[in-house]
């Protein structure tokens, strides 16, 4: 495995491999990887001759108060982690040159940036898609894998790559979930043990929205107050939305009918860990 830490030399990689008439995958990360970004990766491998996996933790995507500082970073764990799963270059570029000084220039995909999450972090996409745009740029991939764990981060990307123009192609992977259903997280690591038991609540929430759709209920309001009663009788948990909404826009369904594409997603503090979770259906 290579590691390239200078964009100038990603840049000049990319292209000799591009040249060769090779594949690029690239599989953006903020590292801490767990075994979700190595099925990433191995996607990834799946379907290119290079995979390059980025370790970035991106500063523009939190807010003041959010966990910028105390992020996870363990980048020897990260090195054998993309190795193990077959990253072939592992890029793990500085902020000074990423966000160079007087740096001004950012991307915002409009209304789907602005919901859900957007809400509730108010410039967290701007930096997620500006980010985002540069190591396409900078790896010059012809496809990038994410995971569906951050379906509107997917939504949003897939967004962006279509109305500039981007030339590769976006694959959105499954959720990777430990055996109680919780969504792997870098996050997960916060949670004290009472937490870690209360977070199952969240997979569970969406299972009984499942089922309550699979057994012919069509309305979101009802599925939404038997979630969050369900959420609420963990002491830990804080909620900070529980949504039903078409994925094609993101736009809230209060009556859904047969065909339509639902994404029932939540975000749910569990003590000081904030956690997203979501399931997609088709019905």
């Amino acid at each position: 495995m290579r590691i390239i830490s200078s964009i100038q030399e990603m840049q000049s990689y990319s292209e000799s491999i591009r040249k060769q008439k090779k594949i690029v995958g690239i599989v953006p990360t903020m590292g801490f990887l767990h075994d979700g970004h190595s099925s990433l990766i191995r996607i990834a491998k799946q379907n290119a001759d290079i995979v390059v996996t980025s370790i970035f933790v991106n500063p523009t995507q939190f807010a003041p108060h959010e966990d910028f500082d105390k992020y996870p970073r363990d980048i020897e764990r990260d090195k054998n982690v993309s190795s193990m799963a077959g990253t072939d270059v592992l890029f793990i570029p500085d902020v000074k040159e990423i966000y160079l000084e007087n740096y001004t220039t950012f991307i915002e995909v409009e209304k789907l940036s602005s919901i859900l999450e957007g809400k509730f972090r108010s410039t967290h996409f701007r930096g997620v898609t500006t980010i985002v745009a540069k190591l396409f740029n900078i790896t010059n991939a012809n496809i990038a894998v994410f995971g569906q764990k951050d379906a509107q981060q997917a939504i949003l990307i897939q967004q962006m790559v279509k109305d500039l123009n981007f030339d590769l192609r976006i694959i959105v992977a499954p959720i990777v979930r430990e055996s109680d259903g919780l969504a792997m997280s870098s996050r997960n690591v916060y949670l004290s043990a009472s937490e870690r038991e209360d977070s199952t609540v969240l997979y569970q929430s969406l299972q009984i929205a499942k089922t309550m759709i699979e057994n012919g209920e069509h309305h979101s309001s009802t599925i939404i107050s038997e979630m969050i009663k369900l959420i609420k009788s963990k002491p830990s948990t804080q909620i900070d939305y529980v949504s039903i909404a078409k994925v094609s826009s993101l736009d809230e369904v209060t009556n859904f009918q047969k065909g339509n594409c639902l994404l029932i997603s939540l975000a749910v503090r569990v003590g000081s860990t904030r956690l997203i979770d979501n399931i997609i259906l088709t019905i």
